[in-house]
């Protein structure tokens, strides 16, 4: 396996470390997008360890930082975010094309990623495959059931607000804390639309949620609850991780997920198909 660095876009203003694996041709590459604005090596180096252990498997790679997000600068063009998403992915595929001569696509995405990744895997035909990890989550009846009945019955909690309400001076009004990072999420109509679209072209979807996300996603149910039957389809697989913290910091709960994502890529892009060399 070998790293390049490339500069490369309808700009030359993206930055991106390739992995070319040694071994078979193929054609199918792994795009890994950024982590909100964290740059291409993710969090706590996620991206890295993930496309190394995919390269060791024979799938070509590239991490890139998307326009003015790390080492990439803007590309000058008047496009909305969604057209600069959609372009710079582009513009990842030709490289990867053009390096490890792929063909289709497989994207990863954490977070902002996974909803990046999800735009792109929506409407282009070259990508056959796609990770979501926290992507797109809705709080269902089912989520606050769980989320709110266990505290209903708490008497530990009843206790704590009574003696609350029965102090001496009443407790000073929270400033509210400002997000340095959101996103605002698609309606929950159009995504599912979205996913419907993704597998009715033959598209393979995994989805890993993480215990991260409590605060709005809290049981494997709720990928049903959120986005209906099409979840059921054989070409999604879910994985609802209650364990694991947003970045997936600790060695086991990490090595579980990228082993995760091989196995996947391995059932449903065999490694004998993965990327062609240059």
């Amino acid at each position: 396996m070998r790293e390049e660095a490339h500069r490369f876009g309808r700009a030359r203003h993206l930055v991106g470390i390739a992995g070319i694996p040694q071994g078979p041709a193929g054609e199918t590459g792994v795009i890994v997008l950024n982590a909100g604005l964290v740059h291409r090596i993710g969090p706590f180096r996620l991206h890295v360890e993930l496309t190394r252990q995919l390269n060791a498997a024979g799938y070509p790679t590239l991490r890139f930082d998307l326009s003015t997000l790390g080492d990439s600068a803007a590309s000058g063009g008047q496009q909305t975010r969604t057209q600069a998403v959609c372009s710079d992915v582009d513009d990842a595929m030709k490289l990867l094309a053009e390096r490890a001569g792929c063909e289709r696509f497989v994207l990863v995405g954490l977070c902002s990623g996974a909803q990046n990744a999800h735009v792109v895997a929506a409407t282009d035909p070259r990508v056959s495959g796609a990770v979501f990890l926290d992507g797109y989550a809705y709080r269902t009846l089912g989520y606050k059931l769980r989320h709110y009945l266990p505290r209903l019955v708490d008497p530990a909690r009843w206790a704590r607000r009574l003696m609350q309400r029965t102090g001496s001076q009443p407790a000073a009004p929270k400033a509210e804390a400002q997000p340095i990072f959101a996103v605002a999420p698609a309606p929950r109509e159009e995504v599912i639309a979205d996913f419907t679209g993704m597998v009715n072209r033959g598209m393979k979807l995994y989805l890993v949620y993480s215990g991260g996300i409590s605060n709005y996603f809290n049981h494997a149910r709720q990928f049903r609850e959120c986005f209906g039957k099409v979840m059921s389809h054989p070409a999604v697989t879910t994985r609802y991780a209650a364990e694991t913290d947003h970045t997936y910091i600790l060695t086991g709960d990490r090595a579980r997920l990228l082993d995760g994502i091989g196995g996947w890529l391995s059932r449903n892009f065999p490694p004998a198909s993965a990327g062609r060399h240059s």
